[in-house]
C-alpha cells in the first residue's frame, strides 16, 4: 500500500505539466522515478521536489551531458541519469573530500548502477571547460560567501556550453536570521552572485515555492515534513 501511495502521490504532482513540458526527456523517465529500484526514501520526496517540472524547466534532452554539482546523497543523481537515458552521460561531482570517506567507494556504487554516470572526485573546475549541456547545484550554496561564490560560479560557467544551463536551488531565509545556521540563504545573494559569474538569469520560478515554511527554523525541523520554501532560478551561458 506505502509503495501504491508514493506511485500515486508522484503521478498527481506531475501529471498537470505534461502538456506543458519543454524538455525531451528519455522515454523511460517516469518508469523509472517510479521504480522500486530507485531508493523509496528519494521517491517520497519527489512530491515536493517536483523532478518532471525541474527537468522540464532546465531542459533536460535525452542524450545530454549533465553535471550534477556537490551531488550528495545522489537524489539529483538518480534524477538526472533517468533524464538523459542510456545515450546520455551524468557527471555526479562530489569533490576531493569524499574520497575521504572508505574512497568514495558509495559513490561510486551509487554511479555503477545508473549505467550513465561517472563519479568525480575533483573540484567543478577541474573538469574540462565548455563540455556540459546542463547542470544543477541544489542545496549547497547556503554556506556560502562573496569570496567563495566568485571562484564556484566562475566554474560553473566556464564548464558549461555555450547556451547550456544550470538551476540552482537553495532553502529561502529571511533578512536579520541566522540563516547559515539554519541551512538557509538570501535569495537576492544568489542571484547576486550567479549574475556576477557572467551566466543570465532565463528563469525565476516559483515552482518550489510553500507557504507551508515559515523561515524561522532549521531546514530539518520535523514540523517542515521536507516541505521547505525553495528558490529556483535556471541560468544561461551565452
Amino acid at each position: 500500500m506505502k509503495r501504491q501511495l508514493i506511485k500515486t502521490g508522484l503521478f498527481a504532482c506531475l501529471l498537470f505539466t505534461f502538456a506543458s513540458a519543454n524538455a525531451d526527456l528519455a522515454p523511460d523517465f517516469m518508469d523509472k522515478l517510479v521504480s522500486e529500484d530507485r531508493p523509496e526514501a528519494d521517491r517520497i520526496r519527489d512530491g515536493s521536489r517536483r523532478p518532471y517540472q525541474v527537468m522540464s524547466l532546465l531542459g533536460v534532452d535525452a542524450g545530454m551531458t549533465v553535471m550534477d554539482i556537490g551531488a550528495g546523497g545522489g537524489w539529483y543523481t538518480h534524477v538526472l541519469s533517468a533524464a538523459v537515458g542510456s545515450q546520455g552521460k551524468v557527471i555526479a561531482q562530489f569533490g576531493p573530500r569524499a574520497l575521504q570517506r572508505n574512497n568514495g567507494q558509495a559513490q561510486r556504487d551509487v554511479a555503477a548502477s545508473l549505467g550513465n554516470t561517472e563519479a568525480f572526485f575533483e573540484n567543478v573546475q577541474d573538469y574540462p571547460a565548455n563540455s556540459i549541456d546542463r547542470a544543477i547545484t541544489a542545496l549547497n550554496i547556503h554556506h556560502y560567501n562573496d569570496e567563495r561564490a566568485a571562484p564556484y560560479f566562475q566554474a560553473i560557467h566556464d564548464v558549461l556550453k555555450s547556451g547550456g544551463q544550470v538551476a540552482v536551488i537553495d532553502h529561502i531565509g529571511m533578512e536579520g536570521k541566522e540563516n547559515s545556521m539554519m541551512h538557509r540563504m538570501l535569495k537576492s545573494n544568489a542571484r547576486a552572485w550567479i549574475e556576477a559569474s557572467g551566466l543570465v538569469i532565463v528563469e525565476d520560478s516559483n515552482l518550489l515555492r510553500t507557504t507551508a515554511d515559515d523561515h524561522e527554523r532549521t531546514i530539518s525541523d520535523p514540523i517542515y515534513g521536507r516541505d521547505v520554501d525553495r528558490f529556483l532560478f535556471i541560468a544561461r551561458k551565452p
